[in-house]
């Protein structure tokens, strides 16, 4: 039993771990890398192609965005994950694959006028249509077989809509063991869907650290900070603009503005409207309607038995082409506009910036985190112009943040869910994190729980049937890798990825007929007489 740490170690995105039982080989989570990293991530120690099950936690492109990649280059095995998780990585991955395509032509077209080479996309549409034929929807808290060596079950975690702790049992060689990956903790009270929920006993625990150097405001009111938000601005006869995530975050402002409706908590503008323009959030929203007795807390499940649509309001106007889009901002009565991207690095949300930032009586609504170097995060810091499609936007407009909305538990929320288990881990793993925090919050770990807590590098690897360090990794800088060190991309990488899985492919067909082996040669070598060069 083998665990080896490859992405987010040390760093909050690009999620991926790999487990070897016996024969079988798994990797947890398959993300994106995101924003700013400082380590170099170590490639998992199979090739894809004998990856026979990819287990996610939720449906965050930190954490699926790279399975489209990995059957580019060859994966063929199960992709297992909740029945929402499925649902939303239908279109979180499509969504994925068109953003490749569309930032490749833009670069070539750049590269064509300068003359430089060509650049292919990190994946293609068909590659992410592709990998969404091998998912295999599970429930919560159901038993999951996978084969003789391991039995799974997805326990709800309060993050998004789908999103779930995996519980492992293990046996290789007449040894037992569980392991628990915690996935992305929720916090607490959220609306829409359920608390995170608690796991009994484990031999290990990987967890995140996302917010484990910091804590919540406790006693923030979302609803009341966004009524007097909301009610100045539509007095004033301004529109208030939100940048939200499609996924969570803009499902999480429709209950609120729900509730706001239905109590007639804005005053004088009873009609007002509020429009989700970003044909992701809609799509996402679909998902969240179709998933709504599976994943909602009690509170939001009594809503929908009494006939009551959470997330749905009148005057809720969905806008999903660019027509719809435009015309949004050619209405002059005041309204609401929630739309993506929320740091505003792209997507519709920087036009809605363009016709509303330089006006004194209009609103920018933050809900969520800003990353260094976004144009949200500049409004944040104080911005007095921006630049949006090739033109200097002055910021009159007012600038507000909703403080502590985040889907994530803070420090306390996370030693909680370390200190819940009835029977302790013997090592807590720390994960997902930045660079500082993991090392901080593990010690910090130990100290409240008494369990040996470490956050390991990429490239580590773990002995679980033993409980030992096979290899202990510093972090690689990014900066210093070598050309020699760099693993190919592009598409010749997934030509040698192709040829890795032709030679598995042989080494499976040992002992065939004659004749069935004879036909597989001659259709190899009918392949290399075509293009040996």
């Amino acid at each position: 039993m083998k665990l080896v740490f490859s992405g987010a170690a040390h760093e909050v995105t690009g999620s991926c771990h790999y487990l070897e039982v016996g024969t079988t080989k798994l990797l947890i989570d398959c993300g994106m890398e995101q924003g700013t990293n400082i380590y170099e991530n170590v490639e998992p120690p199979a090739p894809y192609s004998e990856i026979d099950y990819v287990l996610l936690t939720h449906s965050h492109i930190d954490h699926v965005g790279m399975l489209p990649f990995i059957y580019a280059r060859g994966f063929r095995g199960q992709v297992v994950a909740t029945a929402a998780t499925c649902d939303l990585c239908n279109i979180m991955l499509k969504d994925s694959a068109h953003i490749q395509e569309m930032e490749a032509e833009w670069k070539n077209r750049k590269a064509r006028r300068a003359g430089n080479p060509q650049v292919p996309p990190l994946y293609e549409m068909n590659d992410a249509i592709g990998v969404l034929g091998l998912f295999v929807p599970q429930e919560y808290d159901t038993m999951v077989e996978l084969n003789d060596s391991i039995i799974i079950r997805f326990t709800d975690v309060g993050h998004l809509l789908g999103s779930a702790s995996i519980e492992i049992w293990m046996r290789e060689e007449g040894v037992e063991k569980k392991i628990v990956f915690s996935g992305d903790i929720g916090n607490k009270n959220k609306p829409l869907i359920r608390d995170p929920s608690y796991i009994a006993e484990a031999d290990y625990a990987v967890m995140e650290s996302t917010y484990g150097g910091r804590l919540h405001q406790k006693s923030v009111d979302h609803i009341t900070e966004l009524v007097k938000i909301v009610q100045e601005t539509l007095d004033r006869g301004g529109n208030v603009v939100i940048p939200a995530f499609a996924v969570g975050r803009t499902q999480e402002l429709l209950y609120f503005f729900r509730h706001i409706k239905a109590e007639h908590l804005i005053r004088n503008h009873d009609f007002f409207e509020v429009y989700v323009d970003s044909p992701l959030a809609v799509e996402a929203t679909h998902v969240f309607k179709q998933n709504q007795l599976d994943c909602y807390d009690d509170e939001t499940q009594e809503l929908v038995r009494s006939g009551i649509n959470p997330i749905s309001f009148p005057g809720l106007k969905l806008s999903i082409t660019s027509e719809e889009s435009q015309n949004i901002n050619f209405d002059p009565r005041p309204k609401v506009i929630i739309s993506a991207s929320g740091m505003c690095d792209a997507g519709r949300i920087r036009h809605h910036l363009k016709h509303n930032l330089w006006r004194k009586e209009c609103t920018v609504i933050f809900a969520g985190y800003q990353a260094e170097g976004t144009i949200g995060r500049s409004l944040i810091d104080g911005a007095r112009a921006v630049r949006l499609f090739g033109e200097t936007i002055d910021v009159e407009a007012h600038i507000e943040t909703l403080h502590d909305i985040s889907g994530h538990a803070d420090q306390k929320g996370l030693l909680e869910w370390a200190d819940s288990f009835e029977r302790k881990p013997q090592q807590i793993f720390i994960v997902h994190g930045n660079d500082d925090v993991c090392d901080r919050f593990a010690d910090m770990v130990t100290q409240h729980t008494g369990i040996p807590a470490k956050a390991p590098f990429s490239g580590a690897e773990f002995d679980l049937a033993r409980g030992v360090w096979l290899k202990e990794t510093v972090g690689v800088p990014i900066a210093s890798r070598s050309e020699s060190t760099r693993k190919a991309k592009g598409v010749f990488a997934r030509l040698v990825a192709a040829g890795e899985r032709l030679m598995a492919v042989i080494g499976r067909n040992e002992g065939g007929t004659n004749k069935d082996l004879a036909k597989f040669a001659d259709q190899i070598n009918a392949l290399c007489d075509k293009w040996d060069r």
